[in-house]
């Protein structure tokens, strides 16, 4: 059964319920995934082909995802292959739990941030050896703030709490690492890690738009970053991710390791494929995906602002990783993984589907 955080709209007791959520998730995370493992490992040991466990988390950059569970691709795919294939899907939140999920067996595939998969790459070389198995689009993400003396990231102090899904492992966290690396050089690139905390997207978007919390900030992902320059007049970009990136780039992946993609091949071609119909049907068919996106998400979101983000030309659905070396590089520098990448396919299996990544 998929685990679920949902928070949809600031309520009176807003302060105190982030506070307890907070203690929650520092406390438990590793807990939660370790529960989650052993309820699949009771109930799904190693398995055949036939059969895939696919984690994510929230936001529209899941809408790959969304749009291949809602229109049965991977199932589809997996017929062509001579398989009646059983999908299980996960929502879990941050790249920690994610990351603790796959390694733990509780999942085949992990959708997370480049940050998680290059982590967790790294970890794992010349044993699990996980490797990307594709992206989930380009889509810019912004650090926003409600707080009007934070115009860069110079001004955030120790005042100030900006939320990320997970704290030095999340995409968000190694943004904002190699922005502070740029403004203050690489010996200072944790300068702002003090001020970071772990949320869940939809309560940080709930912390910022109703304002008054000790959460300030959020490097977020679209819908809630979004929501939040919709909701609060205070609330204003700080950061595009884009800009630290220089341009167009994969923030968020799917991953595996080599024995389910070496002991699966059907059922790995098969998913594989079907995120490519899902990134075909959401490029023909914007209005339906983001139909596709409210119904399985039960989300509250103006369809309106939806559909403009679909349809915002900085956002690309596609399979194929981009831009995601110079993160990598920067990771190795600054000493946070060992193994230093000589290319982006270094961390990504080859397949003809991202051949051409970058």
């Amino acid at each position: 059964m998929p685990f679920r955080f949902r928070s949809t709209a600031a309520r009176p007791s807003f302060a105190r319920r982030c506070t307890a959520l907070l203690l929650s998730l520092s406390m438990g995370a590793a807990g939660f995934a370790t529960g989650l493992a052993a309820s699949f490992s009771v109930s799904a040991p190693a398995h055949a082909e036939g059969r895939i466990r696919v984690a994510e988390q929230f936001g529209i950059v899941y809408l790959l995802l969304n749009v291949a569970r809602d229109q049965q691709f991977v199932e589809k795919e997996g017929r062509k292959e001579g398989l009646d294939i059983k999908v299980d899907w996960v929502q879990l939140s941050g790249g920690s739990a994610i990351n603790d999920a796959l390694l733990s067996g509780a999942v085949d595939i992990a959708g997370a941030g480049v940050g998680p998969l290059l982590t967790i790459w790294d970890r794992t070389r010349g044993r699990q050896n996980v490797k990307g198995v594709a992206s989930l689009g380009n889509l810019p993400y912004y650090l926003v703030s409600n707080n009007p003396n934070v115009k860069t990231i110079a001004d955030f102090t120790e005042k100030d709490r900006i939320a990320l899904p997970a704290v030095n492992v999340s995409v968000q966290a190694r943004v904002l690492q190699y922005a502070a690396a740029k403004r203050w050089g690489d010996k200072d690139y944790n300068r702002l890690d003090p001020y970071t905390q772990a949320l869940p997207h939809p309560d940080a978007a709930a912390a910022i738009i109703a304002g008054g919390t000790e959460i300030t900030g959020h490097f977020g992902n679209p819908p809630f970053q979004e929501q939040e320059l919709a909701g609060n007049p205070k609330a204003h970009i700080v950061l595009n991710s884009y800009d630290v990136l220089g341009g167009p780039s994969s923030a968020t992946v799917l991953y595996a390791t080599e024995k389910f993609r070496n002991g699966n091949p059907k059922t790995y071609r098969a998913f594989v494929a079907a995120l490519a119909d899902a990134a075909q049907f959401i490029n023909a068919n914007p209005q339906a995906a983001a139909d596709i996106y409210i119904r399985t998400n039960q989300s509250k979101i103006d369809r309106n602002l939806l559909v403009k983000i679909i349809a915002n030309p900085q956002v690309q659905f596609k399979v194929a990783p981009q831009n995601t070396f110079g993160l990598a590089q920067f990771m190795h520098r600054v000493g946070v993984i060992k193994n230093e990448p000589v290319s982006w396919k270094d961390y990504f299996f080859d397949d003809p589907a991202t051949a051409a990544g970058s």
